[in-house]
């Protein structure tokens, strides 16, 4: 599948997770809260910019698409954080 082919490269659901808060976010920004290389982010924002799942219109930001995505992903991250509960005994 596509999605999961661009969705494994590295930092691509790290970008969309940060972007997550709604508001436009630099590149600096997101360097930092992401903890990528420069040429890494810049890729991985490239591949998100080329999907309609981010713009970079005022600053990078999830697109209806994006946010459409990360409203499907939901139920994945309920599940991983019973699973890392389970995993840690808690």
């Amino acid at each position: 599948m596509a999605a999961l082919d661009l969705f494994g490269r590295r930092g691509a659901l790290r970008i969309l997770w940060e972007l997550r808060g709604g508001w436009p976010q630099t590149f600096r920004a997101l360097a930092a809260a992401s903890d990528l290389p420069p040429n890494t982010l810049n890729a991985r924002l490239k591949d998100l910019r080329a999907t309609g799942l981010v713009t970079a219109d005022g600053g990078y930001a999830l697109t209806d698409v994006g946010r459409d995505l990360l409203t499907a992903l939901a139920p994945l991250s309920d599940w991983s954080e019973t699973w890392a509960a389970s995993l840690s005994g808690t």
